[in-house]
């Protein structure tokens, strides 16, 4: 028999409303979110259900609104007995692999995630950026233009999606270069992304040291189920090197096509998105049309299972 691999989202996910109906119906997600609100100094479940989307947007309210939610919908997926046998996640979604492995616990997870989200905004304060999806060009293609358009400013690959969809992140001016450069050389689209930093860049460098500060002072244990890291593609294989990688994470890109194509080669046939919309199920079905990709966000979803 195949595999079953969960999949958790990154910001960009996040939808208003999400949640509500779990927390509405499900006494033990209740409890989830009362916790996670003790632990933030805020109502996450309000910001969550109630938004408004601007509030949600806001990178220091969207990264524990998403991992909260996810943690709450894959622990009910196990209480029903859809036990994964691998996981990953997108940028963000790492964290939530990582709380569903129990290579740390509920709240252990939030209060890094809470800090991460809280130097992130920061960041993106002190130093500007922006973020582009550039759809159509190769990977090969993409550095390219981001090392020619690194005269303008900063500039890399930050998230490999999916075959022909890229996303590139630094300054607003090398990301700029890089769009116009993209449309010059046949990119079918280069948008720039409503983001509020140039996450997985150098800009998040001055991040990276102190979210490294709190990582050192977590105790993390070895992972349960192979959890793959989008600084490697490839599963951890120690408490140590969870904290490295999702130390470099913030810095580096996300290599999602060869973590798909990973789990795939290691078994997994049957994927399950667990959490916020549908991002990453389309990227699977980009990646390769040979496995099974479902959601599971709503309760309408876990009905299915």
């Amino acid at each position: 028999m195949g595999k079953i691999g969960f999949l958790f989202p990154g910001q960009g996910s996040q939808l208003v409303g999400m949640g509500s109906d779990f927390y509405e119906s499900v006494p033990e997600a209740r409890d989830i979110y009362t916790e996670a609100s003790d632990v933030l100094g805020f109502d996450i479940a309000d910001i969550s259900f109630n938004g408004p989307e601007e509030k949600l947007k806001q990178t220091q309210f969207t990264q524990p609104a998403l991992y909260v939610h996810s943690y709450a919908v894959q622990l009910l997926l196990k209480k029903k007995g859809v036990i994964p046998d691998a996981a990953a996640g997108h940028s963000l979604g790492e964290f939530s692999a990582h709380a569903c492995a129990e290579a740390f616990s509920f709240r252990q997870g939030l209060e890094l995630v809470k800090e991460r989200g809280r130097l992130m905004q920061s960041a993106g304060e002190v130093k500007p950026g922006t973020m582009a999806a550039i759809i159509g060009l190769e990977a090969e293609a993409v550095m390219a233009l981001c090392m020619d358009a690194a005269d303008s400013g900063i500039v890399q690959p930050a998230n490999y999606n999916a075959p022909g969809q890229i996303v590139v992140s630094g300054s607003i001016e090398g990301v700029a270069k890089a769009v116009e450069l993209a449309k010059e050389r046949g990119a079918k689209r280069a948008i720039q992304l409503p983001v509020s930093g140039a996450f997985h860049s150098p800009l998040m460098a001055d991040v990276v040291e102190g979210f490294g500060e709190k990582l050192r002072s977590m105790q993390i244990k070895m992972v349960n189920i192979p959890v793959y890291a989008n600084v490697t593609a490839y599963p951890v294989s120690s408490a140590e090197e969870i904290k490295s990688l999702l130390h470099n994470q913030l810095t580096h890109s996300v290599r999602w096509v060869e973590t798909i194509n990973n789990m795939i080669k290691d078994g997994v046939t049957e994927f399950i998105e667990v959490g916020s919309g549908k991002v990453l199920s389309g990227l699977v079905r980009r990646i390769s049309r040979d496995v099974s990709v479902s959601q599971c966000g709503t309760i309408k979803d876990f009905d299915k299972f």
